[in-house]
C-alpha cells in the first residue's frame, strides 16, 4: 500500500555491532554520559532528579568524564537499562547521539511500577539552532515550552529509543500510547485517523517481551517512522506515520506540560544544559 500510514522501505541500516547483542540491553563496556558525544568534558558532577510528588529537582549523584572513545553505553539509573550514546537507526541519513534518558512508571493500587526505559538520541546539528538558550539551567530549560517546540519542529533527525522492562501485550501498549496522545489532537483529520490506525496496527496481537525495542524516529516534523526489534537494533522500518498532528502530538507526550515520563525530560534538560553552557 502507498501513502499515509504506508510500510516503509529502509534506505540505510545500523552499523555493525562489536558483539551479539543482548536482547536486553545489557551490554558490556564501561559506561558514560551521553553528552560526551556532543561535548568533551574533564569532571563535572550534576545533581539531578525529578519529583513527580514535589514537582522540582532534587538530587542525585552524577558524574562526566573525559571521553576516552572507548565507552559506548550509558545507564539509566532507575530501571539499569544500558543506552548506546550514539546509534544509527533505518532512513536516517547520520549517526544519532543519546542527549538523555529516563523511565515510565505506572502505578497499579497505589504501587508504583516500571514499565519501560527511554532515551532520545538527536543529531548533533540540532544543537547548533539553540543559541537562543545558551546559559540557561536544567531547570529553567525544562520548563521552557518554545524551546522544545522549536527542538521539535527543527528538520533535524530525532529518535526516541522505548526499552521494555516487563512483558506487556501490544494492545495494551497501544491503549496507553493512544490515550496520551488523542486528546492532544483536538480535531482529528481523516490524515490523523488513518495514521493512528497505522500506528495501531504495530502493536494489534503482537507480543512485547522485556527488552523489546521501540524506535520512534521523526526525520522531519511532519513525518514519524516506527521500527520494533526484539533482539538489538532494528534493521528495518516496520511503518511510516505521515501525520504532522500525531508525531507533534507523541512529541509532546514525552516533552509537553504533562510528559508521561518526567525523568526523561529532565534528563534532556540537563544534558541541553550542559551543553549550552
Amino acid at each position: 500500500m502507498v501513502g499515509l500510514g504506508s510500510i516503509s522501505t529502509p534506505m540505510c541500516t545500523t552499523s555493525p555491532l562489536p558483539s551479539k547483542p543482548n536482547p536486553r540491553n545489557n551490554f558490556p563496556g564501561k559506561l558514560s554520559h551521553p553528552l560526551l558525544g556532543f561535548h568533551k568534558v574533564h569532571s563535572l558532577s550534576l545533581s539531578t532528579h525529578f519529583s513527580p510528588q514535589k514537582n522540582k529537582l532534587t538530587q542525585t549523584h552524577f558524574t562526566l568524564k573525559a571521553s576516552s572513545g572507548t565507552a559506548d553505553y550509558t545507564e539509566e539509573p532507575a530501571t539499569k537499562v544500558k543506552f548506546r550514546t550514539s546509534l544509527s537507526v533505518p532512513d536516517c541519513s547520520t549517526s544519532l547521539s543519546l542527549l538523555g534518558t529516563g523511565y515510565r512508571e505506572k502505578v497499579f493500587a497505589i504501587i508504583g511500577v516500571k514499565v519501560y526505559a527511554a532515551g532520545l538520541y538527536v543529531n548533533p546539528s540540532i544543537l547548533s539552532k539553540l543559541d537562543a538558550w545558551k546559559g540557561r539551567s536544567a531547570a529553567q530549560i525544562q520548563d521552557d515550552m518554545p524551546l522544545f517546540k522549536s527542538f521539535f519542529e527543527d528538520p533535524m533527525e530525532k529518535s526516541l529509543q522505548i526499552v521494555l522492562v516487563r512483558d506487556v501485550d501490544g494492545k495494551t501498549f497501544w491503549d496507553a500510547l493512544d490515550e496520551a496522545i488523542s486528546p492532544r489532537i483536538k480535531a482529528p483529520t481523516p490524515v490523523d485517523e488513518s495514521a493512528l490506525s497505522t500506528f495501531r496496527g504495530i502493536f494489534q496481537g503482537r507480543p512485547l517481551n522485556k527488552g523489546t525495542s521501540i524506535f520512534l524516529t521523526w526525520p522531519h516534523p511532519s513525518k514519524m517512522l516506527v521500527a520494533v526489534s526484539s533482539d538489538g537494533l532494528p534493521t528495518s522500518t516496520d511503518a511510516t506515520i505521515e501525520s504532522p498532528n500525531v508525531g507533534s502530538a507523541l512529541f509532546d507526550v514525552f516533552f509537553g506540560d504533562a510528559p508521561v515520563s518526567p525523568s526523561l525530560k529532565t534528563s534532556v534538560a540537563t544534558g541541553l544544559a550542559t551543553i549550552l553552557k
